[in-house]
């Protein structure tokens, strides 16, 4: 059993939780992933590793309210427990070598994005960071990223909260105005990903994108994570899940995604109507 030392509601669908877990904080790595199961009968999910702390021996992990096992692991209260935290899995970003990056995170896809720029941040790269959020009341991490970049940019879709626009609006206002980077890491929503390799591909900057968004099971065995990189099948849990955005087939991965919304949405509706019916 794993104790919930620290909760903390970040916007009205994405939660903190800091889980007392000294292994997996000893060897956790930004890109990273844990497995969870709330309770003996529960399912499994990976989540990323939002941040560790080796010296108290805890790991954080950020979650969106999407699904019935997230639901699930809403309801433990701080000083409550979970069953089962595995990790850490997957390979570690790369951050060696680099001295100026871009890091691009959006919506609670920040969550992955924070770790790997604070690593950045800490081995002495110059990091810039632009995030991205539908509006004011999404925003997340802010003071954490401040923290860990000599230049934040943040971006809202509506205008309630930073700059108006999109990430690649900025992205491509930084290159232009004669900021050269080693490598542009992205993290977020499929399509967020996608349209910012296809405008990093028109400056030559490679790009790194995490494949997290997709995954399942976090094995490899149920197949949901597939994807196709340069040509060949890969899995983003055992692979990755860090690959060079401009091989990856982004359009393949989001047909597939499509697949998963109707069933999502319903055994989230089914465990809200079970655990109103608990309390």
């Amino acid at each position: 059993m794993f104790q919930v030392c620290e909760k903390k509601r970040l916007n009205p669908t994405v939660t903190m939780m800091k889980i007392k877990a000294p292994l997996v904080a000893k060897k956790a790595e930004p890109g990273q992933f844990i497995i969870l199961r709330v309770d003996e009968n529960g399912e499994r999910i990976p989540l990323t590793v939002a941040d560790f702390d080796r010296e108290n021996g805890t790991v954080t992990i950020i979650y969106q309210l999407v699904g019935s096992t997230t639901k699930k692991l809403d309801a433990v209260e701080e000083g409550g427990y979970i069953h089962d935290f595995v990790g850490p899995l997957g390979r570690a970003s790369e951050t060696e070598g680099l001295k100026k990056v871009a890091v691009i995170g959006g919506g609670v896809g920040c969550a992955i994005a924070y770790p790997t720029a604070k690593k950045l941040h800490e081995l002495g790269c110059e990091v810039h960071a632009i995030v991205g959020f539908r509006n004011k009341d999404l925003v997340i991490l802010e003071d954490e990223f401040k923290a860990s970049t000599s230049k934040l940019v943040l971006v809202t879709d509506d205008g309630s909260y930073g700059t108006k626009g999109l990430v690649t609006d900025a992205l491509k206002a930084l290159i232009e105005s004669g900021e050269q980077y080693d490598e542009v890491i992205a993290i977020g929503p499929l399509i967020m990903m996608k349209f910012v390799c296809k405008l990093t591909k028109e400056y030559g900057i490679k790009t790194v994108v995490s494949m997290n968004p997709i995954m399942v099971d976090g094995t490899g065995m149920c197949g949901g994570c597939r994807l196709t990189v340069g040509g060949e099948t890969k899995f983003a849990c055992v692979d990755g899940p860090d690959f060079d955005g401009h091989l990856v087939d982004f359009d393949e991965m989001m047909e597939r995604n499509r697949m998963y919304g109707d069933f999502e949405r319903h055994k989230y509706e089914d465990t809200c109507n079970l655990l109103n019916k608990e309390i």
